[in-house]
């Protein structure tokens, strides 16, 4: 795990900053405490980052749940009856992992997830976009298109021309300059430029400038453009932080409703970010899903037992990881650390971090994840991929990572009905002897109820007074159904004079009698 340290140590800081407003926006969006979400930080970090097989794979709270949480802690009537469902989720999770239903995430096709995480870089955009000019009316944890106060992201983007801070906008050119000029230029140069990134100087900035700056009234930054991390004044003020289970309505059929539903979401949220990870890393490690699902299980049974919201794998702190060279799990373990380390020794300095400044790390972070190239490499493969991950992206934007991911996945399932359609069968013309058409269908390797349509119409379409050659040596699985349609077929074929030669390995028979006598009733003889 040590063995390039080098590389983790950076990327954990990088990845630190970015989970910092995100934990807090998410508790804020989640209508939970705001140190709930960091206490969900540093138990995805330490915890998860510890059990789980991802080599730079990060986990924390999950904007995707917020929505969930926020109607779940409403419908629960308080925190602490919420926690026991949190609880419960995370040993479903572990009965998930025994029972190895981590192979789901194998099932969607490439270009959902590639249009998931493009989605997601351009909501982090999106979101990011007022934050870096000072205009924080929304939280940052909050990834929904529309919002319960009637506006949407865009309102929120065009009510930046009334609000924009010229402190924040300032702070956050320049710390978008260091870092692009960090990454594109100066990490090129020598290996102290690598190690120490680009991010923690942007940040140390952002702090330079407001402590210079607060008393000019021009260019100071208010207390709601900072990050806003809870201080606790002693060591009993920050133990009454944490909120604990309250048990005694484990048997409420709610609190069982809502940690299945939490479950079952945070596990698919994982999974599709384990295997768009995967797909991000340069280096292709393949996580073990069935170990992921039992590190997220044990990781939530922990946050719920001390006061944490949900955790899962998440996708924005994941990318982050690898685009500043993390290599192992240390940097995140490292990253939920500095988390806690922070919030116990620094919550003051961290209160003097701009928001923008986090902003412009996230806009980097999204930029990379949403690049334009990408759609045009996506169209380049063909309407197959182009189609699913359009919806996907679209989906994501304007309605809800769950939403779009569904509706792509159901896109590229019709895809596939119709490629499936099409390519059931080859049917070749060989010529005309003696007035009679000569005609040859070879079937596929698998013929499967899908393909009913396709060979019915072909079927439907041979002449009168035609000879067909039905080929089935290829046939690997022939569906009842299909032979069924040959049946009926055989029938209809005598009265339009047309002669069938069934072809097979067990060899070769003319107007066959009954094709479901021929296979046996068992398709896969074909």
């Amino acid at each position: 795990m040590f063995k390039h340290i080098k590389s983790d140590l950076p990327a954990s800081i990088v990845v630190f900053f970015v989970a910092l407003p995100l934990c807090l926006g998410i508790a804020l969006a989640s209508g939970a405490p705001l140190f709930s979400g960091l206490i969900a930080g540093i138990v995805g970090g330490v915890v998860v980052g510890s059990l789980s097989g991802s080599k730079i794979g990060v986990s924390g709270p999950a904007a995707g749940l917020a929505a969930i949480v926020l109607t779940a802690i409403g419908t629960l009537g308080a925190y602490e009856n919420f926690l026991v469902a949190v609880v419960l989720a995370g040993i479903i999770q572990l009965i998930f992992g025994l029972l190895k239903a981590g192979i789901i995430g194998y099932y969607f096709p490439s270009s959902v997830i590639k249009g998931m995480l493009t989605g997601i870089g351009i909501i982090i955009i999106l979101k990011q976009i007022p934050h870096f000019f000072g205009y924080d009316a929304d939280a940052s944890g909050d990834f929904g298109l529309f919002q319960s106060t009637s506006k949407n992201t865009f309102t929120h983007i065009f009510g930046i021309v009334k609000y924009i801070t010229l402190g924040s906008t300032i702070v956050g050119f320049v710390g978008l300059g260091i870092l692009i000029f960090w990454d594109k230029v100066l990490s090129k140069k020598s290996k102290i430029f690598q190690i120490i990134q680009g991010p923690l100087v942007a940040v140390a900035v952002g702090i330079i400038f407001y402590v210079l700056t607060k008393s000019n009234d021009t260019f100071s930054i208010a207390k709601s453009h900072l990050v806003s991390v809870p201080v606790p004044e002693d060591v009993t003020s920050f133990l009454g932080q944490f909120s604990f289970p309250n048990f005694m309505v484990i048997t409420n059929p709610d609190v069982w409703v809502v940690a299945f539903t939490l479950a079952l979401v945070a596990s698919l949220e994982t999974l599709l970010c384990v295997e768009a990870t995967d797909k991000l890393d340069p280096h292709k490690n393949v996580t073990p899903t069935n170990r992921e699902l039992f590190a997220q299980g044990t990781g939530n049974v922990i946050s719920g037992l001390i006061g944490g919201l949900p955790i899962t794998q998440v996708i924005v702190r994941s990318s982050a990881n690898i685009q500043s060279g993390g290599r192992t799990k240390l940097s995140a373990i490292v990253h939920g650390l500095l988390l806690l380390i922070s919030v116990v020794l620094i919550p003051r300095l961290l209160n003097m971090i701009p928001l923008s400044v986090l902003a412009a790390i996230l806009l980097i972070v999204g930029y990379k994840l949403a690049k334009p190239g990408l759609f045009k490499k996506m169209y380049d493969l063909g309407w197959k991929q182009w189609i699913p991950f359009n919806v996907t992206v679209f989906g994501i934007v304007f309605i809800d990572l769950l939403y779009g991911i569904g509706l792509g996945l159901m896109v590229g399932i019709v895809v596939i009905l119709i490629k499936s359609y099409q390519n059931s069968h080859f049917l070749h013309k060989e010529d005309v002897s003696n007035g009679i058409q000569k005609m040859k269908m070879t079937l596929a390797e698998e013929v499967t109820f899908f393909n009913k349509g396709a060979i019915l119409k072909e079927l439907d379409r041979l002449p009168h007074d035609s000879y067909l050659e039905l080929d089935v040596r290829k046939t690997r699985y022939l569906d009842n159904d299909i032979i069924e349609i040959l049946d009926d077929f055989a029938f209809k074929a005598k009265e339009r004079n047309i002669t069938i030669k069934l072809i097979s390995e067990r060899g070769t028979i003319e107007n066959p009698p009954s094709y479901l006598e021929f296979f046996k009733l068992r398709p896969q003889t074909a």
